[in-house]
């Protein structure tokens, strides 16, 4: 299963994201849940590499691990909160299509457990 941990700050921003795991829908290479986590995730991580106003820590350095840390000034608070709800929208919508491949939890920082929860 692919288990999806977002934390948004105080304001509802991406501060952290991390995807791990394999949903075990299709075949190595053709896994469509899989394929549709990867995308989303590392687009994020190229949108938000090097722009302006915003600080990524982040790496893809295996198959079935993304992480990505998130902080930014005024200049880059509204891209990041586009880019950001993109992400976790697009995320929300595989654990809600496939909730048997992939979970998720969105808390806030400092108050994991106030967060809502998608989850089979």
């Amino acid at each position: 299963m692919v288990r999806v941990d977002v934390t948004l700050d105080g304001a509802g921003i991406l501060a952290s994201c991390r995807v791990e795991g394999h949903a075990a829908w299709g075949r190595r290479g053709r896994d469509l849940v899989c394929a549709a986590v990867s995308v989303l995730t590392r687009s994020a991580l190229r949108t938000l590499a090097g722009r302006k106003g915003i600080r990524l820590r982040g790496a893809a350095p295996e198959r079935g691990l993304v992480w990505m840390e998130v902080e930014y000034d005024t200049e880059g608070r509204d891209f990041l909160a586009a880019a950001g709800t993109f992400l976790v929208e697009g995320l929300r919508s595989v654990s809600e299509m496939y909730p048997r491949c992939c979970s998720m939890t969105i808390g806030t920082m400092g108050n994991r457990d106030s967060g809502s929860r998608v989850e089979d």
